[in-house]
């Protein structure tokens, strides 16, 4: 079909009527008179807010990305991410300034499969691809959001002809800032877009300072690691670290080690302990295996207090409507299970 608004060329790959209405819905606001959109964030590390953002600070992250990527007029991008959120929001954006033909899926776990011809780009989350493997060589350009990659999933792509990113970045930046690409080239750290400054606080935590998309300095909860101006390496989120005993645990590490040995979603949390503060526990996203259980134990952790002091498994893991694990939720869900034990 094609788009009322601004000769957007749409094509549908069996997105339902429903999705359809929320792409439209975006469309008329964005051609409105108003000089700025609604967006809402993920929830994934508190309750979801809604606030307004400027279309011109949209746009300028669009570009930015586009140009990045090498985005010319006429190139096809696949949207099949929510679009209450600025993931799904941005792709129609850079669609509309660069003049991309979209294609558009029902957002679900195996968003490729009625796709059968090669597109020039497509965003997608850890989810999203770990169930679309087979169809990944359609995309020529490829970034991952909504979750760090796992050492897992990077290994089942790391033989891509195609460009495929980690992307960096969340709703205050409009989308992503930096980008760290996983195939054909497998890169340590991150890159910030040109117009974008790093530096960290007193903590060691991330602050952008990217005036295109923002006013303000953005101070993160990201810890990280300064290589240069433009480079850093993330080491994890602050308002995560388990304290054990007095020594700080950044949980994602762990579970890049954890995810390199087993096939399943793997989060560590510390749950409240009256000798160590905080117990280090390891959560399993599959049914009890003993075959797992030994795996953990071989795992060469680079401390001792980085063993977890239990494993549980559990067949499912929150996660908030993007696709991100909720530690939050998950956190509430083990400790109840525990008080009623």
């Amino acid at each position: 079909m094609v788009s009322k608004f601004n000769n957007l060329r749409i094509n549908n790959l069996g997105a339902g009527a429903e999705f359809e209405k929320k792409i439209e819905k975006f469309l008329e606001d964005w051609f409105s008179d108003s000089g700025t959109v609604e967006v809402q964030t993920s929830g994934s590390t508190g309750t979801p807010k809604i606030f307004g953002i400027e279309k011109k600070r949209m746009m300028n992250s669009a570009q930015m990305t586009c140009d990045f990527l090498g985005l010319k007029e006429g190139d096809m991008a696949l949207l099949c991410l929510p679009v209450e959120y600025i993931s799904g929001k941005m792709m129609l954006v850079r669609s509309i300034i660069r003049h991309l033909e979209l294609f558009i899926s029902e957002p679900s776990v195996k968003p490729l499969e009625n796709l059968n011809y090669t597109i020039d780009f497509c965003a997608m989350t850890t989810l999203q691809v770990e169930h679309s493997l087979d169809k990944l060589p359609l995309i020529r350009n490829l970034i991952i959001g909504g979750a760090a990659v796992s050492e897992s999933l990077k290994q089942k792509i790391a033989g891509s002809e195609n460009r495929i990113y980690e992307t960096y970045g969340m709703s205050e930046t409009l989308s992503h800032i930096a980008l760290k690409q996983l195939a054909p080239v497998s890169e340590d750290y991150f890159t910030a877009f040109d117009h974008i400054s790093i530096s960290t606080d007193s903590r060691g935590c991330l602050k952008i300072y990217a005036p295109e998309l923002n006013e303000e300095v953005l101070q993160t909860n990201d810890l990280v690691e300064i290589i240069n101006a433009k480079q850093f390496r993330f080491l994890g989120r602050a308002d995560h670290v388990i304290n054990s005993g007095g020594a700080k645990i950044f949980p994602e590490q762990l579970e890049a080690l954890v995810k390199k040995e087993i096939p399943a979603e793997a989060v560590f949390l510390g749950l409240e302990d009256e000798r160590l503060g905080q117990k280090l526990i390891l959560v399993i996203e599959s049914d009890d295996s003993d075959e797992i259980r030994e795996r953990i134990k071989s795992i060469p952790f680079k401390k001792n207090f980085h063993h977890p002091k239990e494993v549980l498994f559990v067949s499912e893991i929150p996660r908030t409507p993007n696709g991100k694990v909720s530690r939050i939720q998950l956190k509430e869900k083990i400790s109840q299970e525990k008080k009623h034990q």
